[in-house]
């Protein structure tokens, strides 16, 4: 896939630790810098929203899981331990919002664009403070004992986190640790992309670019 000329960057791929990578073969991390936090949507983005929620039907929300990317995240799911059908997959979760609220409701910059970015390429994403972070981004099994910044108890032992070089950020489609969640005084943006196996490295670049360029609407 050749990168359009707008990014600011190639997507970094990021590491995954031994044991997952043998466990889970195809599991994977990519993730790009947006020069921008979140806040209040401009029309242009709230226009697009608009225009997806006009393109995306019930009849969509349906066939939406016999789709070989979201039903990788299903299958994903049940291996670590998660029913997708009480807790949903990223995609499913955004096509349930849809239904519930009759359109897809502007959220916010970040938020925008991560919902078109998924409903369009299938693919899970989630987004860090870029100057909170230190190093590159990669997917490890939580120590014993460990916390999140912010949060009083200890997270289950081997439940799979996203972290950087120094820390744990983010349970994988959980919770995520406090002080680098983006926000309106957020700089910079890293947008992240979850691959897996079913999942093609080209269709991470997609997620990516697709938020990236919302984003930057």
């Amino acid at each position: 896939m050749a990168l359009p000329e707008e990014w600011e960057a190639a997507p970094e791929p990021g590491w995954v630790a031994p044991v997952l990578a043998e466990e889970f073969p195809g599991l994977g991390i990519a993730s790009t810098v947006v020069a921008c936090g979140s806040g209040r949507s401009p029309a242009a983005l709230r226009e697009r929203l608009r225009e997806l929620s006009n393109r995306f039907h019930g009849s969509h929300a349906v066939m939406l899981r016999q789709r070989p990317i979201p039903w990788a995240y299903r299958v994903f799911f049940r291996h670590i331990g998660l029913d997708p059908d009480q807790t949903r997959t990223p995609v499913e979760q955004v096509a349930l919002d849809r239904m519930h609220d009759g359109g897809f409701k502007s959220r916010g910059v970040l938020e925008d664009a991560i919902t078109i970015a998924t409903i369009e390429s299938g693919v899970a994403l989630t987004a860090f403070d870029a100057d909170m972070l230190q190093g590159r981004l990669g997917l490890r099994l939580l120590e014993p004992g460990e916390r999140f910044a912010g949060r009083r108890s200890a997270m289950p032992e081997g439940t799979i986190a996203i972290a950087d070089e120094s820390r744990s950020l983010a349970i994988l489609f959980g919770k995520m640790a406090e002080g680098v969640e983006v926000g309106r005084r957020t700089k910079r943006t890293a947008l992240v992309a979850i691959g897996l196996k079913g999942v093609p490295d080209i269709a991470l670049e997609e997620a990516l670019w697709l938020g990236a360029s919302a984003m930057r609407a």
